[in-house]
């Protein structure tokens, strides 16, 4: 268990990485006028993503609800990949026992109008294992599914500016 818990945290804190919670423009003056859905406020996500960290809990299926436990991610950075619809790079701090390493992660990122979800189906990590994940963001909350190898759950929390060093 304890070896699923390393693994699923250093997934999920890429993945998550990803999984930001997001603030919409609460300053919008008007409807759109057609009925085309609006673009994606990806440089608003961007910004609102970077130098961001996700606290919150995670569980897994089969264990009791009562017992959650306790995750932290640190998102030094997220960036839409030019040119790709979908594609972002996420570098993301992992810490967890005796590891401490920061990675870039490639993630999907869908969009509901203005609500971003984190999109991973069966993506290998080296050395960590495979993952799946579906996140939405929402008013610096998320929420979502998780799954590493054969171990999966749900995770949840909120999202805040990195404190300034």
């Amino acid at each position: 268990m304890k070896t699923h818990r390393i693994l699923f945290l250093a997934g999920s804190l890429l993945l998550v990485g990803a999984i930001v919670a997001f603030k919409p423009d609460v300053n919008a003056q008007e409807p759109a006028k057609s009925n085309a859905a609006a673009s994606p406020p990806i440089a608003e996500f961007e910004k609102y993503l970077s130098n961001a960290v996700l606290t919150g809990v995670f569980t897994v299926d089969g264990q009791p609800l009562n017992k959650l436990e306790e995750e932290r991610y640190e998102i030094k950075s997220a960036k839409k990949v030019a040119g790709e619809e979908k594609l972002w790079e996420i570098t993301t701090r992992i810490k967890y026992g005796d590891k401490d390493l920061t990675v870039p992660v490639f993630v999907n990122i869908e969009w509901v109008g203005r609500t971003p979800m984190i999109v991973l189906d069966s993506i290998t990590i080296p050395g960590l294992g495979t993952f799946s994940a579906r996140v939405v963001f929402h008013e610096r909350k998320y929420a979502g599914t998780w799954k590493h190898d054969n171990v999966g759950g749900h995770l949840f929390g909120r999202v805040e500016p990195a404190e300034a060093k």
